[in-house]
């Protein structure tokens, strides 16, 4: 896996350092971008987390790591790293993770496309043609 991985960043031009820990508990990460979800930053928060774990090998489990990510974001981490500990935002991603149970998600990245699931990075390009050809253009 470790190989394939450095093959495919090396293809993709995605620095990538195996990290010394894995899986590290991206929980707090999480919890973050399901409780801000609906920001434009989040897809670079997203970014930077893996870029964090898998370029530089920082622990993405630290508030504090998560904290300097979101700050060098242009947010308050401090905050934003607060309210993800907050019973909502806690809540708000088990009823996340439910649903994506429902719909027999099981990896990353998933695409639920015209009701279909595509499973892997390679299937991107599937999934979005499966949706133009199943969903109206209104």
């Amino acid at each position: 896996m470790w190989r394939d991985m450095e093959r495919w960043c090396g293809k993709a031009g995605i620095p990538f350092r195996k990290p010394s820990v894995f899986p590290r508990n991206g929980l707090l990460a999480a919890r973050v971008a399901c409780a801000q979800a609906g920001e434009l930053w989040i897809p670079e928060f997203v970014r930077a987390v893996y870029h964090a774990n898998f370029a530089e090998d920082r622990d993405i489990s630290s508030p504090a790591v998560i904290g300097a990510i979101i700050g060098d974001l242009g947010h308050d981490g401090r905050a934003l790293v607060e309210r993800a500990g907050l019973a909502e935002s806690k809540e708000r991603l088990r009823a996340q993770t439910e649903e994506a149970i429902a719909l027999g998600i099981f990896g990353a990245p998933s695409f639920i496309a015209a009701g279909e699931l595509f499973w892997g990075n390679d299937r991107l390009e599937d999934a979005v043609a499966w949706h133009l050809q199943n969903c109206s253009r209104g």
